[in-house]
Formats: C-alpha cells, structure tokens, sequence
C-alpha cells in the first residue's frame, strides 16, 4: 500500500465533499470550489465517518506501478484542495538588483527589472497580489497549483544570476554565488 495514498483525509469543519457519479471530486469552502475528474478506474475516493470526524480515503484496485503512483498523486491532490478551500496558500518572491521594483497598478503587477521596459503580468482571477515592499511580491490564493504556476511563471522574467545574485528568487530560496573572476597582477 502507498504510503501516502492509505493516509485518510481529514474534512475540517466548514468544507463540503461531493463525489459526483463520473469521478469528479468537488470541494466547497469558505474561499472557494475546487474540481479534480479522478481519470483513473482503478482508483475508489469514499468520504465517510470516523470517530465523529468526516474523513476522505483513497483506495486502489490494481497493484500495477502506474495505479500505485495515482493513488498516492490523487490523495495529495484531494489533501491541498481542503487546505486550499479552508487555510489557502501563500507564496513569496524577492526581488533583487539595483534599481528593481515591483507595484500593483488595477488588475496588473508591473516589473522593473532591468529591462528597457517595464513588464506588465496580468494578474489570473482567484489570485491576490500585493507588494509589501517594492522589492517583495506576496501571491495568495485557494488553489496550490494556480499559485505555483503564477509565482514560476513571475520568477521567469529574471532568473537570479549567480554573480551578484540579481534577478527574482522565492523568498525560501537560497542563492549559491560564484566567485567573480580574479585577474592576475603583474
């Protein structure tokens, strides 16, 4: 048995489960609705009762590699829907480099980075985007994957360079510098 997949889930108060007919979870919270189609027939997701608590388990039919590996990526998926719907995710960026800012105009983040233009990303719907800081982005939202997305997708304007360590990184990331190149006296 996967390790992860036999782990039941545990509903907080406040979130709904409903488990449609053609294998699509939906979970209901109070920061939003969440659908994950289950593609796989091998793959059984039951909502019960345990203890007084509402529990989720996932449980598999087949032994093949392919089924065991869906059956531990459908309960992670399942376990950050009813984190997201209830807590929601957080991610940080951290800009970095001389004369690099960030700010929020209407629906869009602007980017100075060190281009000759300023890069305009268009923020997707259920996300929220501040700047404490104008070197510091905060991207927040009810969907793990969507966050993930949007903060890989803003990190990709300026990967950190490794020299002076210039460029946007996630505010958990350590930067490894190189050592600048040393000429010889004569």
């Amino acid at each position: 048995m996967s390790r992860i997949g036999r782990l039941p889930i545990t509903v907080p108060a406040g979130v709904t489960i409903d488990i449609t007919n053609d294998n699509v979870i939906i979970v209901s919270g109070k920061l939003g609705i969440l659908r994950q189609p289950i593609e796989s027939n091998n793959i059984k997701v039951e909502k019960s009762t345990l203890n007084g608590q509402d529990v989720v388990t996932v449980t598999r039919t087949s032994e093949v590699k392919e089924v065991k590996a869906m059956h531990g990526l459908y309960r992670a998926l399942i376990a950050n829907m009813i984190k997201g719907v209830n807590e929601g995710y957080k991610k940080g960026l951290v800009v970095n480099g001389v004369g690099y800012k960030c700010s929020i105009a209407g629906d869009k983040l602007v980017l100075n980075i060190g281009f000759s233009h300023a890069i305009n990303f268009t923020i997707p719907s259920g996300i929220k985007i501040t700047c404490p800081t104008a070197t510091e982005i905060l991207i927040e939202g009810f969907d793990k994957t969507l966050v993930g997305q949007v903060a890989a997708d803003i990190k990709a304007f300026k990967p950190v360079e490794p020299y002076h360590a210039y460029g946007i990184r996630y505010a958990d990331e350590v930067v490894v510098r190189k050592e600048i190149k040393k000429t010889k006296k004569k």
